[in-house]
């Protein structure tokens, strides 16, 4: 569990609920369980509606406690089940009405707790087999074979799917229902193999450095990069579509 600020007895501090900490803060306190965590991620975070901070007359942001507790949750969620953001929104719902939900590694448990079933979650979440991939995409073998056939989806090189490829089968899953099919994606992975190509040209003189701290600073700019590229192809083309998000 997350720890929050505490003052000294008899300075008249605010009860711990309505403490208000700066995004620094919160960043520092993120770290101790999630190392690479960065600012550009809690923002995007915000953005995505996920979290709710209080803004100052001035506009910066104010977090409660339970705003970083919500953040660790969102956190847990994409390391330990690789779950996208619209189903992670629907678990925090669900837990906020006081229910359990159910994770992809197979259990039922309390998304708070991250003691050692943390740990066995992570374990068997790290790596899924072809079967549980098209039930977690909802879609026969023909359709894993043809996406595998058009490049879209590939098994890792030991073996069974990661993390990417089970969000990768599900995004081409919903896009097949809106009558998308793999030819269609061809660009998109096109362009994808050309922004991963830009991010390792500044990461890769990183990740050859001896310094250890160096390299895992590598692969967090790398994470880093990948998000913003994310978010920079989603406006250019919502951008082209005309769309305005409010």
């Amino acid at each position: 569990m997350l720890r929050t600020p505490t003052g000294g007895a008899g300075h008249g501090t605010a009860p711990a609920d309505d403490r208000q900490m700066s995004i620094g803060t919160v960043l520092l306190q993120l770290r101790e369980e999630f190392p690479e965590v960065t600012i550009s991620k809690i923002r995007f975070l915000e953005a995505e509606g996920l979290v709710e901070p209080q803004r100052t007359p001035s506009g910066y942001r104010k977090f409660r406690p339970a705003d970083v507790e919500r953040l660790a949750q969102i956190l847990r969620m994409q390391r330990d089940h690789y779950l996208p953001l619209k189903v992670i929104r629907e678990h925090l719902d669900a837990l906020a009405r006081g229910e359990q939900v159910a994770l992809p590694s197979g259990g039922v448990r309390e998304l708070t707790d991250g003691g050692p079933e943390a740990e066995r979650g992570r374990a068997t979440a790290a790596r899924i087999g072809r079967a549980e991939l098209l039930a977690a995409a909802e879609v026969t073998e023909s359709d894993l074979v043809e996406w595998e056939a058009y490049g879209l989806v590939t098994p890792a090189a030991e073996g069974g799917y990661d993390a990417e490829m089970v969000t990768v089968a599900r995004l081409v899953a919903d896009l097949g229902r809106f009558g998308l099919e793999p030819r269609h994606l061809r660009a998109m992975r096109a362009a994808a193999d050309r922004e991963a190509g830009l991010v390792e040209q500044v990461v890769a003189p990183l990740r050859r450095h001896r310094n250890p701290q160096t390299r895992a600073h590598a692969e967090a700019t790398a994470k880093e990069l990948a998000e913003l590229s994310v978010r920079l192809h989603s406006a250019l083309v919502q951008t082209a579509l005309g769309i305005r998000l409010h």
